[in-house]
């Protein structure tokens, strides 16, 4: 989540501080993203760490990647940070809560308790950046929402994270590449925002999309959308310790909020699982 977050902030800072345009700065980072990850996946081969032949992952994985980074930042351009983050997140968690209902997942009591709790901390969180967006960007990051359900669900059965990722942002450089093409009448390369881009793609991007596939098996749909939604308050909370934004009550009442409602979404049903004997019959 520290690595979505810190995505979240290099993405905002070089669309709104930088020149850079963001057809531009999407290919940058999903080229550089599959850069890196092709050279960790052949050093892993060379110190022989992995049997692996070729690249994993697969064009439905990759469209579902590219989707979502350009969505992102293409709607980024108009659309208010506040706003943005509500209209993305509030899309994975529909997306992969209904999702995890259809397939049989079901949810808690307590843990529809902390959803709530969790999603009313965000929008306080946010609320001040909140405004009326504009149409057509707020489908773009709606679509952006969708996409990465859709792509950390398909995670949930990638056996190798590392070559699953790999083989998602190699295939997802020629959708970014067409979409450069088709935007190069306003390209516009800016070399501050051409270093985000590279550091948003090589590392918190393609890495930290590695660790999120290493995690997924393990959590159930509703779990691995509402541990998302501690990302705003992360980005946050980089503000405060890089940028010497102030610290407020809103900020701390917020944070508390939502992450107590990821805890009880994410924690509490195994601690009472694991109070249960085998036979299903409570120890006490």
């Amino acid at each position: 989540m520290i690595a979505f977050a810190s995505n979240s902030l290099l993405c905002r800072a070089a669309l709104k501080q930088t020149s850079i345009d963001a057809a531009s700065f999407t290919f940058v980072r999903v080229f550089s993203g599959a850069v890196v990850l092709w050279l960790v996946t052949n050093l892993r081969r060379m110190i022989r760490t992995t049997r692996d032949v070729g690249v994993g992952g697969n064009w439905i994985s990759a469209l579902a990647l590219f989707l979502y980074a350009a969505g992102f930042s293409f709607a980024y351009v108009d659309v208010a940070a506040g706003t943005g983050a509500l209209l993305l997140f509030g899309a994975v968690q529909a997306t992969m809560i209904l999702w995890g209902l259809h397939k049989g997942e079901r949810l808690r009591a307590i843990q529809i308790v902390g959803l709530v709790v969790a999603m009313t901390g965000l929008v306080v969180l946010l609320f001040p950046g909140l405004s009326a967006p504009p149409l057509f960007g707020s489908i773009l990051m709606l679509g952006a929402g969708v996409a990465w359900g859709i792509y950390s669900l398909r995670g949930k059965r990638e056996r190798n994270p590392v070559t699953a990722t790999t083989g998602n942002f190699v295939r997802a450089v020629p959708f970014a590449a067409a979409v450069s093409i088709i935007f190069l009448r306003w390209l516009d390369l800016d070399i501050a925002g051409v270093i985000y881009a590279i550091i948003s793609g090589a590392i918190t991007s393609g890495l930290g999309y590695v660790i999120w596939y290493c995690v997924l098996p393990s959590l159930k749909a509703a779990s691995a959308a509402t541990v998302q939604l501690s990302v705003p308050v992360l980005a946050a909370t980089g503000g405060i310790l890089l940028l010497g934004e102030p610290i407020t009550l809103r900020y701390v009442l917020a944070s508390i909020a939502v992450l107590g409602g990821i805890a009880l979404v994410v924690v509490a049903p195994h601690s009472q699982d694991q109070t249960a004997s085998p036979t299903g019959q409570s120890r006490s």
